[in-house]
């Protein structure tokens, strides 16, 4: 894939990183192989998750494609970004189209992130996944590999005031590679969410704790933080799934 608009956006986005005065802690990137195909499962707290997932696949020279909601490539100034970066669509309605060209994409050498919780995490413990990244993997016959961030949910995330205040730490850590062959993908899938989870709780364990007090907000329940609890993020995720489809209703009637 020819990458016109890819590398000066990645130079970009690291000017705009040290004018916030951001630092950060990599950790586990050397399990990002140098070439072939390789499947990214990064974890999911912040709006901003997809621009540093791909720092994971930085340090061994590798440009990752991200399975990214229909939505933002409709936008008139973010889809033709996304599309000269060679991201992938997911329409929710019809998800196999972004199965095929993901598998595609790692068929044919390249690095796929994709966020297995499909949403934010308000908890911002890891969520409950589906298949899809386990299948993906198999069918391609790549590594899957967890990908841990943090921090990120400082900046903009679900109901909190966007902070772009200088010197927060981002932290990136990635795991051991998984090989999914696809022939239990539910156990499989069980396996990813295990290693995603433990890799988050290390992530946080080594979070500068000047930074992370007792009662946090962006810090899980579990973790001594004010973040809701999973029970409690997915009442609040069902309120907003209502809330959503109700706008919708009142759209249509309307127009």
């Amino acid at each position: 894939m020819r990458d016109i608009s890819y590398p000066p956006i990645i130079l970009t986005a690291k000017t705009v990183f040290r004018l916030l005065g951001q630092r950060f802690q990599m950790s586990g990137t050397e399990h990002v192989p140098t070439s072939g195909g390789a499947l990214l499962a990064c974890n999911h707290v912040g709006y901003l998750d997809f621009i540093y997932g791909g720092l994971a696949a930085n340090p061994s020279g590798r440009l990752v494609r991200f399975m990214a909601k229909k939505e933002i490539f409709d936008h008139p100034v973010g889809g033709p970004v996304m599309r000269s970066m060679h991201h992938i669509a997911v329409d929710r309605g019809e998800g196999l189209a972004s199965y095929h060209a993901a598998v595609d994409h790692l068929r044919a050498g390249e690095v796929v992130g994709i966020f297995p919780e499909a949403t934010i995490s308000r908890s911002f413990e890891v969520k409950e996944i589906k298949t899809g990244a386990v299948r993906i993997a198999a069918a391609a016959s790549v590594p899957l590999i967890p990908v841990a961030l943090w921090g990120t949910q400082r900046m903009l995330t679900k109901d909190h005031p966007k902070d772009f205040s200088r010197g927060k730490t981002i932290a990136i850590r990635v795991g051991e590679p998984l090989h999914p062959t696809g022939e239990d993908p539910v156990a499989e899938t069980a396996e990813l969410h295990a290693a995603m989870s433990s890799l988050v709780d290390e992530t946080i364990a080594g979070y500068p704790a000047d930074e992370q007090p007792p009662g946090s907000w962006w810090l899980p329940a579990r973790h001594g933080g004010s973040a809701p609890t999973p029970e409690e993020a997915l009442r609040l995720d069902a309120e907003e799934k209502r809330e959503r489809a109700a706008r919708r209703a009142a759209k249509r009637a309307q127009g």
